[in-house]
């Protein structure tokens, strides 16, 4: 399942990055969740463990549900003007909110 979401070797490379300011073995974990002004928004976080239904691809671990609505995308890291990002782009979005951080199905 996870081979069906790709990620920039700017995306790895920061993950890496960031895994290296934790405590060794920690994951870098990507979700989905209810919010923002669209309905949906992207998680990142950093995990010492994980779950059984979790999704795992070298140190990024990512939960069935939000895999499933993560197939199909790139994940990567963007640096612009207005600040460093992951930029995630989603196939199965419908529309997004002027930030770019929430978005409806």
């Amino acid at each position: 399942m996870i081979k069906e979401i790709k990620f920039t070797d700017n995306a790895l490379k920061q993950i890496n990055h960031l895994l290296s300011t934790k405590d060794k073995g920690s994951f870098f974990r990507i979700a989905i969740k209810g919010g923002g002004c669209s309905g949906f928004q992207y998680d990142f976080s950093f995990d010492k463990e994980a779950q059984n239904e979790d999704i795992k691809y070298e140190n990024i671990l990512i939960d069935k549900a939000s895999a499933d609505l993560l197939k199909g995308s790139e994940i990567d890291y963007v640096q612009e003007l207005m600040g460093n990002s992951f930029k995630i782009n989603n196939p199965q979005t419908k529309s997004s909110c002027g930030c770019g951080v929430s978005f409806s199905l």
